[in-house]
């Protein structure tokens, strides 16, 4: 997409992604994890997209570990990422790719997406549960506690904070049962830095919050907001004022609400129906 210099330093994993995909005619898709997760959480959706005939690439943020083992062991690898500083490790990934791809995410990937769809390296986007960005009102009580594992205590801002079960379990796997939940929490959960939370939670009140989404830019790209009915972390208020700002594009933009799903939609058991959703309106667009 540029021929120009790019000194951000990707992984050797990442640039072989970059490669493979160039390497081919398909058209890529960039899966964007979000907080308290790895690019290992996309693995199932990859092989999915990728069966559909797309080349699927899962980067990480800055400095993530490989695994969810070496992220726990090493949890201050994470501390003191911001969103900007993310977004542009992201966007250094995708201008390395000859043609725009598709990127889709979750969370604060989800805002994530929105930033790059917003600055228009992105022919189509999907953002699922997407954390809020300036100018999006709504707090709901669930949100407010969810984000408060880190924003409780000042001094975390610059900290990697892990979730315990409890916390996972209700920002997450609210819509799961109890089985269910153990084991996502101890094959997915990772620290994650509390900086995001720091930004989206002042978001408001910051003119230059990074936290911070061009919805006008005609080069945006078809976009998809999906929502999950039960979502503790992103409530359908949130996503649903999203979708009202990103809706003044000239550009396409769809929102979805999946019924009995909470913020764990991409990673439980029924992720595969979101996915389909995805691949749906991607295959409209790319």
């Amino acid at each position: 997409m540029s021929t120009t210099a790019d000194p951000v330093t990707i992984t050797e994993h990442e640039r072989e992604q970059v490669e493979r995909a160039n390497a081919g005619t398909a058209t890529p898709v960039v899966f964007v994890h979000g907080l308290w997760l790895l690019p290992s959480s996309w693995e199932r959706w990859a092989a999915f997209f990728e069966e559909a005939g797309y080349v699927a690439l899962t980067p990480g943020w800055p400095d993530d570990p490989e695994t969810v083992a070496e992220a726990k062991a090493n949890p201050d690898v994470f501390a003191g990422k911001g969103i900007g500083e993310i977004a542009d490790y992201e966007e250094s990934i995708i201008r390395r790719l000859d043609r725009k791809p598709v990127v889709i995410g979750h969370s604060f990937g989800g805002l994530l997406t929105e930033i790059l769809a917003g600055r228009g390296v992105a022919a189509a986007s999907v953002a699922i549960s997407p954390a809020p960005f300036r100018g999006v009102l709504p707090l709901p009580i669930s949100a407010l506690r969810s984000a408060s594992v880190g924003i409780k205590n000042p001094t975390n801002r610059n900290k990697a904070i892990p979730l315990t079960y409890e916390q996972f379990r209700y920002s997450f796997a609210n819509a799961v049962g109890e089985d269910e939940a153990k084991e996502l929490y101890l094959g997915y959960s990772v620290p994650g830095p509390a900086e995001p939370l720091f930004q989206a939670a002042a978001a408001n009140l910051n003119p230059w919050s990074e936290a911070k989404v061009d919805t006008k830019n005609p080069e945006r790209g078809p976009m998809l907001i999906i929502s999950a009915d039960s979502d503790h972390t992103v409530p359908w208020a949130i996503a649903n004022a999203s979708y009202k700002k990103e809706a003044r594009n000239d550009g396409v933009t769809e929102i979805v609400k999946m019924k009995g799903r909470g913020h764990a939609l991409t990673i439980d058991s029924g992720w595969r129906e979101v996915a389909e959703t995805a691949l749906a309106f991607v295959r409209r667009f790319a």
